[in-house]
C-alpha cells in the first residue's frame, strides 16, 4: 500500500476524537435539558434515604412465609373452582374431534371448553405485554385447533378440586390430523419445509415477513458501507478480517412462583384478575380486546410476585381462566404445573450468531458486521424485538466503529415459543459480540482489555449504532454517564488479572476472561410511568404507583424516592402499586424501566407535592417559600432556621380553620431517552486438561449503573443476575426429542446451579450521574445477566487455548476442543 493510497484511506474516516460534529440538531438540545436537570445532583453529605440500604419492605414476609402470592387469595373465595390445560401432544397439526363427555360426567367438574365453544374467543391476538399498537404479530388463540407444538393448549377444564380437574383432563380424548414438523430454524427457512401458517392465520404482521418460508420478521440497517471496509480490509496487509460463529440454547425462566390467575365477575358486573402479572395495565387492554369487553369493565390486580423474569409481561393464562371462568359460572384459579412451566410456557430465544469485524494493526475497530438468525418458536411473541437487541445492546458498547451493519432473521419452528426473558436478547448479542472481541485480540496479540478500551465507549460518545434499526436520528443518542474504565480498572485489580498464579498439577491451567456489559434503562419512546402522592393528616404519604415490583424490592425503591424529596422517612409512605383500578398508569416492569422510568415519575409527582408543603409551610412560618425546603419530618428555613413538622401541616391542612385542602402530587414520565448502564464481567477459572471439566474460582462484576437509590438492592439484584448468566453458560438448557417432545420436565434433568456450585462472587458500585435519571440514577436489572457467557469463553480460552462457541459449555465440549487443537498441532 502507497503512502498515497494510505493517506487517501485515512482520510475517508472520520475524527474519532471530533464524533461531536456529527450530533444530530436533536441531541444538542438534549444537552442543554440536561443542564437543567442539574438540580438532580445530590452530593453524598446532602442525601438523606437514597443511597441508603433500607431494608427490602417485604423481605421480613417473604423469609418467614408470611408474604401473600396470587395463590394464596384462594381463602377469599369459598366457591372457587380449579382449572386444569389439555396440551397437545403432538408437534403439528389440527385438531379433528374433542370428546369430553367422560369428562363432563365426573363429579365435581363445572365446565369444560374446547376452541369450539362461544365462551372461548375466536380471536387472534399476541401475549406478549408491550405497548400499543404491539410490536409482535398476532398469531395465538386462546384454545388452539391448529397446534404447532408439543404443549399447544387445545381444552381446559374446571372442577371443585385441582385433583379432580386433573382426572377429568385426562378423560379428554382429543384427535388431530398430524403434519410434517420442522425444529431446526435453518431447515424451516427452505420453501419446502414444513409450513406453520398461512398468511391470513396472522394479523399485525412484521417487516419483512414471509410466511411461505416460516419467516417472522427480517430486519437490516448499516451505518457507513460496510462492504466497502471489508473490501478495503481483505486487500491490505496493514489491516485484518476476522469472522466467528455462535449458538444459544433455550433457556427457562426458573420461576419461583409458577403462573397463577384468579378469575371473576363481582357484584358490579366487573371483571377481575388477581394474577401474577408484570404487565397489569396491558393485559387489561388485551383482554377488553380478546373478550370484547370494555376496558372500564376489567380490573387487573398483581399481589407479591414471586419473580418474572420476563416470563410473567406475557398474557399467558388469564384468557384460559377467564374462559372457564364464564363457563363455570365461578371463580376460577389457574395454575401452572412446574412441568408446564419447563415445557409449554415462555423461553429465551434460541439463537445462531456470526460476527465479522474488520481492523488495523494498531487496533482500529473499521467494521462490524453481526447478524442473527432467531428460532422464535411456534408463535412470534417478543420474537422481533428480542432479537433486535442482539445488536442494539452490545454494538453500542463500540460507538465510534464508523461502518456497522446488523441484521437477522426471526424464524418459526414447532418448539415452544421464546418471548421475553431478562436481558432481552442482550446475552445471546453479548456472547457473540464480546467473546468475538476477545478472539480478534488475541489473534492479533492485543491484550483484550487494551484492545477493547482502545475501541470502547467513553462519556461524551454520539452513539448512532443504537438507532441502526430505525428510521432518522431520533433514537440517537448521547452518551452522559459512562463508568466503563473505571468498573474495568477496579474489576481488574479485584480479579487478579495481572498476577495469576498457575496451579501446581502440569493437567490444570488457570486463565482469566473479561467482557464488557452494556444494557438500557427503558425503551426509549415507548414508555409511560405515573404515580400520585398523597399526604395523611400525621404527616405520613400514600404513594399511588402504577409500576410493579416483581420480587426487586422497587416499592422499597419507590419509597425512598419519594422520601427523599418530601423530607420524611420511607417508613412514612405507604405504597400502593400496579392496580388497574387504584393506581396510574404505567407500561409495567421490563425493559430495566422501573428505576428509571416508574422512579422518575414517583420523584415528579413528589416534587408536585413538595410545592404544596412549601406553601403550607410559607403560611405557618411566616416566610417566603423560596427560602423553605424539607427534611428531618417538616419544613425549614434556610434563612432563619425556624421549621415545622409535616404532622403540623398534615393536621393543619386537613382539619385548620382557614382553607383546607387535601395535599396531592401528580408526576408522569415519559422519554425518548434510554441511557446504558454499562459493566464489566470477569471470570477465573481452572481447566483439568485431561478430563476437559472447568473449575471457576472468582466472578467479579463492576457495575455503572448511575447513582444507586439503594445499594444493598443493586448487589442482591447483580448477584441474581449473575447467577442465570451462570446457568445460561454452564448448565441451563431445554431439550427435544426428533419428535419435538420436551425432555426436560423439572429442576432435577435441567440443572440449574445450587448455591454450593457457585464460586466466590465480588460485587463492585461504580457511582456516575445520569443527567436524565431520577437523582442521577440508570437501571441495573437485566445488566449482569448479560456477561458470564462471554467472560467464561474468554477465560477458558485464556487457560487452555481452546474457543468454545455454543453454550451451554461442557467438560465434552473442553475435551474436544482440545482434541481437536491436539490433532491441528500434529
Amino acid at each position: 500500500m502507497s503512502d498515497f493510497d494510505r493517506a487517501r484511506e485515512t482520510s475517508e474516516q472520520p475524527d474519532r476524537t471530533g464524533v461531536e460534529d456529527a450530533a444530530p440538531a436533536g441531541a444538542e438540545k438534549e444537552s442543554e435539558a440536561d443542564v437543567a436537570r442539574e438540580p438532580d445532583r445530590k452530593p453524598k453529605s446532602e442525601r438523606d434515604t437514597i443511597t441508603a440500604d433500607e431494608e427490602k419492605d417485604d423481605a421480613r414476609k417473604i423469609v418467614t412465609g408470611e408474604a401473600r402470592y396470587t395463590a394464596d387469595y384462594r381463602d377469599r373465595f369459598p366457591d372457587l373452582a380449579h382449572g386444569k390445560v389439555v396440551r397437545s401432544d403432538i408437534a403439528h397439526g389440527y385438531v379433528e374431534s374433542v370428546d369430553t363427555s367422560a369428562a363432563e360426567a365426573m363429579d365435581g367438574v363445572d365446565a369444560v371448553i374446547t376452541p369450539f365453544d362461544d365462551v372461548v374467543p375466536d380471536k387472534l391476538y399476541s401475549s406478549s405485554g408491550q405497548s400499543y399498537p404491539e410490536p409482535s404479530p398476532w398469531d395465538l388463540k386462546v384454545l388452539r385447533e391448529h397446534v404447532r407444538f408439543v404443549g399447544d393448549p387445545v381444552a381446559a377444564v374446571a372442577a371443585d378440586d385441582p385433583e379432580a380437574a386433573d382426572r377429568a383432563a385426562r378423560k379428554i380424548e382429543v384427535e388431530y390430523r398430524e403434519l410434517d414438523a420442522v425444529f431446526d430454524p435453518e431447515e424451516a427457512l427452505d420453501e419446502d419445509a414444513p409450513q406453520l401458517f398461512e398468511t391470513d392465520d396472522v394479523e399485525n404482521k412484521q417487516s419483512g415477513a414471509d410466511y411461505s418460508r416460516n419467516l417472522e420478521s427480517h430486519f437490516e440497517g448499516e451505518l457507513g458501507d460496510v462492504e466497502a471496509a471489508f473490501e478495503r480490509a481483505s486487500n491490505d496487509d496493514d489491516r485484518h478480517v476476522i469472522k466467528t460463529e455462535w449458538e444459544t440454547p433455550y433457556q427457562s425462566h426458573c420461576v419461583p412462583e409458577p403462573h397463577t390467575t384468579i378469575a371473576y365477575t363481582d357484584e358490579d358486573d366487573r371483571h377481575t384478575f388477581i394474577t401474577a402479572t408484570q404487565v397489569p395495565f396491558h393485559t387489561r387492554r388485551q383482554i377488553a380486546h380478546l373478550f370484547d369487553v370494555p376496558i372500564r369493565d376489567v380490573r387487573v390486580t398483581k399481589p407479591r410476585i414471586g419473580a418474572g423474569f420476563g416470563s410473567k409481561q406475557e398474557m399467558a393464562i388469564e384468557p384460559i381462566a377467564f374462559a372457564l371462568h364464564l363457563a363455570a359460572g365461578r371463580p376460577v384459579k389457574l395454575e401452572m404445573s412446574r412441568q408446564e412451566e419447563f415445557t409449554a410456557l415462555r423461553f429465551r430465544h434460541p439463537m445462531q450468531m456470526q460476527m465479522r469485524t474488520a481492523v488495523t494493526d494498531e487496533g482500529d475497530i473499521e467494521a462490524m458486521d453481526l447478524y442473527t438468525l432467531s428460532n422464535s418458536g411456534a408463535y412470534g411473541t417478543h420474537g422481533m424485538t428480542v432479537a433486535n437487541n442482539v445488536g442494539t445492546k452490545p454494538l453500542p458498547l463500540y460507538p465510534r466503529v464508523p461502518n456497522v451493519r446488523f441484521a437477522g432473521d426471526v424464524v418459526h419452528t414447532n418448539l415452544p415459543m421464546g418471548a421475553a426473558m431478562r436481558g432481552y436478547g442482550a446475552p445471546q448479542g453479548h456472547f457473540a459480540v464480546e467473546a468475538h472481541m476477545d478472539e480478534v485480540a488475541r489473534r492479533l496479540d492485543f491484550d483484550p482489555i487494551e484492545f477493547r478500551l482502545r475501541n470502547a465507549v467513553q462519556e461524551g460518545d454520539l452513539d448512532r449504532s443504537v438507532a441502526i434499526l430505525k428510521d432518522g436520528d431520533r433514537f440517537t443518542r448521547r452518551i452522559r454517564s459512562c463508568g466503563i474504565r473505571e468498573c474495568v480498572d477496579r474489576g481488574r485489580e479485584a480479579i487478579g488479572y495481572d498476577d495469576l498464579e498457575q496451579p501446581d498439577e502440569d493437567h490444570r491451567k488457570r486463565g482469566v476472561g473479561m467482557a464488557l456489559i452494556a444494557q438500557g434503562s427503558g425503551v426509549a419512546g415507548k414508555e409511560l410511568g405515573a404515580a400520585q402522592v398523597q399526604m395523611n393528616e400525621d404527616g405520613s404519604f400514600h404513594l399511588q404507583v402504577g409500576g410493579v415490583d416483581t420480587g426487586t424490592g422497587a416499592d422499597t425503591m419507590f419509597s425512598q424516592i419519594a422520601a427523599e424529596v418530601l423530607g420524611c422517612t420511607p417508613e412514612d409512605v405507604v405504597v400502593i402499586a400496579a392496580d388497574t383500578d387504584l393506581t396510574p398508569f404505567d407500561y409495567g416492569a421490563y425493559a430495566s424501566s422501573t428505576t428509571y422510568i416508574s422512579g422518575r415519575a414517583v420523584k415528579n409527582a413528589a416534587e408536585d407535592a413538595k410545592e404544596r408543603l412549601l406553601e403550607w409551610g410559607s403560611k405557618l412560618l411566616d416566610e417566603p417559600p423560596d427560602v423553605l425546603d424539607t427534611g428531618d419530618g417538616g419544613v425549614f428555613s434556610e434563612r432563619t432556621g425556624n421549621r415545622v413538622s409535616l404532622e403540623e401541616i398534615g393536621y393543619e391542612a386537613t382539619y385548620g380553620d382557614d382553607e383546607r385542602e387535601h395535599i396531592l402530587g401528580d408526576g408522569n414520565h415519559s422519554t425518548d431517552e434510554s441511557p446504558p448502564p454499562y459493566g464489566a464481567q470477569f471470570v477465573d477459572v481452572t481447566v483439568d486438561t485431561e478430563t476437559g471439566e472447568y473449575e471457576l474460582n472468582k466472578l467479579v462484576f463492576a457495575a455503572d449503573c448511575g447513582v444507586a437509590i439503594n445499594p444493598a438492592l443493586v448487589e442482591g439484584q447483580i448477584e441474581g443476575g449473575e447467577h442465570m448468566s451462570l446457568e445460561y453458560a454452564t448448565s441451563g438448557d431445554l431439550t427435544f426429542d426428533e419428535e419435538g417432545n420436551p425432555e426436560v420436565l423439572g429442576f432435577r434433568q435441567y440443572g440449574m446451579p445450587r448455591t454450593t456450585d457457585h464460586p466466590e462472587m465480588e460485587t463492585i458500585l461504580v457511582e456516575t450521574h445520569e443527567p436524565t435519571g431520577p437523582f442521577g440514577a440508570k437501571s441495573i436489572a437485566e445488566l449482569p445477566t448479560n456477561g458470564v457467557p462471554p467472560a467464561l469463553s474468554n477465560a477458558i480460552c485464556d487457560a487452555v487455548g481452546v474457543r468454545l462457541t455454543e453454550l451451554p459449555f461442557t467438560a465434552e465440549d473442553v475435551t474436544a476442543a482440545l482434541d481437536e487443537q491436539s490433532a491441528g498441532d500434529g
